[in-house]
């Protein structure tokens, strides 16, 4: 009688499955964190579904592509468990739609970083965000509209440029927080 789908697996199964020897399949629970069997008394070990999946797809790596080890670990930190599942089993559109979502995060990330290192260097040369004399979603007024200090004399210009990357910070950190609301 065979064993569904979903049900767990001990090590000889899965070793005689994907023809590895046991041994193997122990070392590799070593070098990937992800291949998490159940062990229950005495140490027997079951693996999960999902856990064979992933082991398919490190044995194919490993021993069909030519990876290393410390190669299918970084794929697996780059790409995610999925990734190597759909490597397994041959699923080339799950593998396409995974490398195309990476792609478009790490070009994300990148926009970001660029941006973040773009305001740093502006903020460091000491250059407002904002031109003086400038309307700022109306809250920047000219030179001669500034706010009188507590000796009735007009902020520097200087001053108001730091200000206005104040009021910019904010509304920017304003605008990042009803993001994630």
């Amino acid at each position: 009688m065979d064993k569904s789908p979903d049900a767990f697996r001990t090590i000889s199964e899965v070793a005689e499955q994907l023809d590895l020897p046991q041994h193997v399949l122990r070392f590799w629970e070593t070098r990937f964190t992800q291949i998490k069997p159940m062990k229950r008394g005495g140490g027997r070990r079951y693996y999960r579904p999902q856990d064979v999946e992933l082991i398919k797809g490190i044995r194919h790596m490993l021993y069909e592509q030519g990876y290393t080890i410390k190669g299918v670990q970084k794929l697996l930190r780059e790409n995610g468990v999925q990734f190597l599942v759909a490597v397994g089993n041959g699923d080339v559109a799950a593998i396409d739609v995974i490398t195309k979502r990476r792609q478009a995060e790490a070009a994300a990330e990148e926009e970001h970083a660029q941006e973040h290192a773009r305001l740093d260097s502006e903020m460091l040369v000491g250059q407002p965000r904002v031109k003086p004399g400038r309307r700022f979603f109306g809250l920047v007024k000219g030179d001669e509209d500034g706010p009188v200090g507590a000796d009735d004399s007009r902020l520097s210009r200087d001053n108001r440029a730091l200000l206005q990357e104040a009021l910019f910070d904010l509304l920017e950190c304003k605008r990042l927080l009803d993001q994630v609301r």
